[in-house]
């Protein structure tokens, strides 16, 4: 596999105050909708959730504000990061559950979007003190004369109206036309560019390569920002980071608040337990494990692994390790006893 030599955990100085959130794993990332007015051919978007109106925060379909408070403080979150398909197709939406968040948990829970849209003074203003900071994202095509765009208007008024306003862009090989729109702004954030189930008939049509074995980024990002990175108000965001840092924090965050006492927390913040499938409501178990260490179910007992463990030889019918996501999330190993 192909090393990415990219710094391993950024400067705080080179990020803006919702990538610091996200580098500890405190922002809930709220999905608000899939629905996009434009059709980016490098958009990372499963095929689940494009086009399609669905709100998610973090992995739950959700439907309401309420849902949403509880998810972020299952994780204790400091903040959430709103974005899509594009937030302002949403904009009724998008101010409900700001607000919503606000009136939880106070001013201080900052939040940050993302946009492809240009939104006007109007728009701006129904969001001013709801959400924090907005970064924009424009098409590849107008990078190099973004003065000239309906988006250079909108992110002045967006500056103007005391948001914290940059850009944030995929890391594609004309990366350096917007080295000249940099006084314009308060940051740039790079996301090393990632291959996806959506993007991925693009990506061969361009002659796009994996960057490595295991790794869903595409080869040559990181070569293509190494001249903006210079710059202090730029930040390099890398496939790596997010799945080792940012994604892992964010899980122990959940993990420490939802994990039942037999829930065995990894470093990675996944839980690990075991599952005995019977008679969950009737079945004896050997040795009479304490009543914390396992969690009655219809058709099984959930226990902690080292209790399955103790006991397998002694049980008929299937039983099995389980690795997951905490809060009731992807199931990432199975392993039979």
């Amino acid at each position: 596999m192909e090393d990415n030599n990219t710094e391993d955990i950024p400067p705080h100085s080179r990020l803006s105050a919702g990538c610091k959130l996200c580098y500890e794993g405190a922002k809930l990332v709220l999905f608000l909708t899939g629905i996009c007015h434009r059709d980016c051919w490098y958009c990372p978007l499963s095929k689940d959730r494009k086009n399609r109106d669905l709100i998610y925060a973090n992995e739950h379909l959700i439907s309401t504000p309420e849902e949403m408070i509880s998810v972020a403080k299952r994780m204790s979150a400091l903040g959430t990061g709103i974005t899509g398909g594009e937030p302002f197709v949403r904009t009724k939406r998008l101010i409900q559950y700001a607000q919503a968040l606000k009136d939880e948990f106070g001013p201080e829970h900052q939040i940050h979007m993302y946009t492809a849209f240009t939104p006007d003074k109007k728009i701006l203003e129904s969001i001013s003190g709801l959400v924090d900071e907005i970064r924009f994202h424009p098409p590849n095509d107008v990078w190099k004369d973004l003065e000239h765009t309906p988006f250079h208007g909108s992110i002045q008024m967006t500056k103007e109206l005391g948001f914290d306003t940059g850009i944030e862009v995929p890391s594609l090989s004309n990366l350096n036309d917007l080295e000249h729109y940099l006084p314009y702004l308060d940051f740039l954030n790079i996301n090393e560019l990632e291959w996806g189930d959506s993007n991925a008939d693009e990506m061969r049509n361009r002659g796009y390569l994996l960057r490595g074995d295991v790794s869903n980024a595409v080869k040559g990002g990181w070569e293509s920002a190494q001249k903006l990175v210079q710059h202090p108000n730029v930040h390099w965001c890398s496939s790596d980071f997010k799945d080792r840092v940012q994604l892992r924090m964010r899980l122990k965050r959940v993990a420490c608040n939802t994990a039942r006492e037999f829930d065995d927390i990894t470093e990675d913040g996944t839980i690990i337990y075991g599952v005995w499938e019977c008679d969950g409501k009737k079945t004896a178990i050997p040795g009479e494990p304490d009543e914390d260490l396992y969690d009655r179910f219809d058709d099984r007992i959930e226990m902690s692994w080292w209790v399955l463990e103790d006991i397998a030889d002694m049980i008929d019918g299937p039983a099995y390790y389980i690795e997951r996501y905490p809060d009731g999330g992807i199931i990432i190993e199975v392993t039979p006893v």
